[in-house]
């Protein structure tokens, strides 16, 4: 008697302690997967804002080009012409990012070298910073995307968590529930060793906190 005393003994104070280390990782489950949902809000919002900006970019590049373009035919077709003055007109209104593969261009002497590119804009030297600009803001977007479906697993791996801890809750609190001590044993032996394998987990799961 003494013996099973002493068993019951054990298991309610095993239970007590139990549902009580439960229920604190229980709440601090939840509270992480409520701060990487909250992390996934934000990364997928700075997705959005650098693919909307990379849009921006990606159109004033394609309008500088059509600038760029515009002015060379002018240029060209008043130098075939003959119409120095206007050539030069048209070759002062060059954006400062033209003139480098511009130049580039006449060095190759495109008149009478049959090898020369057709165009400055088949330069190498020949760039359109917005449209750098919106490649890099493209890029940064794909990277927040992938940050964000990665906030998003580990909010879901700490709701499974919260669903084994809740697990460790019901086996230590049915197991007070039964009359035999061997059942009693049994599922505080199950509910022990959920929550020590899902606490072990945890900690090795990465954490984020804010104030």
């Amino acid at each position: 008697m003494d013996d099973d005393g002493g068993r019951l003994h054990r298991l309610e104070l095993l239970s007590t302690i139990l549902l009580a280390v439960a229920a604190v990782m229980t709440a601090w489950a939840t509270y992480q997967s409520n701060q990487w949902r909250g992390e996934t809000a934000i990364k997928y919002s700075k997705a959005t804002a650098a693919r909307i900006q990379s849009s921006a970019a990606s159109t004033r590049a394609g309008q500088l080009t059509q600038v760029d373009i515009a002015t060379f035919i002018q240029w060209v077709d008043a130098y075939v012409a003959g119409k120095r003055d206007l050539a030069r007109f048209y070759r002062r209104r060059f954006r400062p990012e033209f003139e480098p593969a511009f130049d580039a261009w006449l060095a190759t002497s495109p008149r009478t070298n049959p090898s020369a590119p057709l165009s400055p804009f088949a330069m190498p030297q020949y760039r359109v910073s917005e449209a750098a600009k919106g490649e890099r803001l493209n890029a940064a977007a794909g990277v927040y995307a992938d940050e964000a479906e990665t906030a998003t697993q580990r909010a879901d791996n700490y709701v499974l968590a919260v669903v084994l801890l809740a697990s460790s809750l019901f086996f230590a609190g049915i197991s007070t529930k039964l009359r035999s001590l061997g059942q009693r044993e049994f599922l505080l032996a199950i509910g022990w060793i959920t929550f020590v394998a899902t606490v072990v987990w945890l900690a090795l799961s990465p954490v984020t906190v804010s104030v």
